[in-house]
């Protein structure tokens, strides 16, 4: 386990503290919950724009061969329809601002946030960037997959 980095967290919200913050769900749980750093209730209309909802802290993750993956909760997910606006959000190594969470209702009525409550999940992941080669348009697929276009595997 000495391979893995050592991640700041600077609070920016106090009452974090009180709500827990920082802890995993449970012993092998990969993404460190989220809290909805609102000062009152926020409701979410089904199909209304996404909200940016403060987390109260900043991640210093600092070393390039990591970075922060933020994600839904399932259980809010399935059964409220509130997920994240932008699918996934990606927390490079080197942004060290406010950690924001991007909320939206997919479901067909409103979806409440209460302050302090737990909406997403940050998971902290390795990063590889390989070489990229510029190929030659005329070079023929290797694999021979991708003849068929976008989910032509599936036949």
């Amino acid at each position: 386990m000495e391979d893995l980095p050592s991640v700041g967290i600077r609070l920016l919200d106090e009452r974090l503290t009180g709500w827990g913050f920082p802890r995993w769900g449970s012993a092998a749980a990969a993404g460190l919950d989220l809290h909805a750093c609102l000062d009152a209730p926020l409701t979410l209309e089904p199909g209304a724009p996404a909200a940016l909802i403060p987390a109260g802290f900043c991640v210093l993750i600092r070393d390039p061969a990591w970075c922060g993956l933020v994600f839904p909760r399932s259980g809010r997910g399935h059964r409220d329809g509130l997920i994240l606006g932008n699918g996934t959000g990606v927390i490079d190594a080197d942004y060290e601002g406010p950690l924001m969470i991007s909320a939206w209702n997919r479901s067909d009525r409103p979806a409440r946030i209460e302050p302090g409550e737990r909406i997403a999940q940050l998971v902290f992941t390795r990063v590889t960037r390989p070489t990229l080669t510029v190929l030659d348009t005329d070079e023929p697929a290797g694999s021979g997959r991708g003849q068929g276009g976008f989910g032509s595997s599936g036949r």
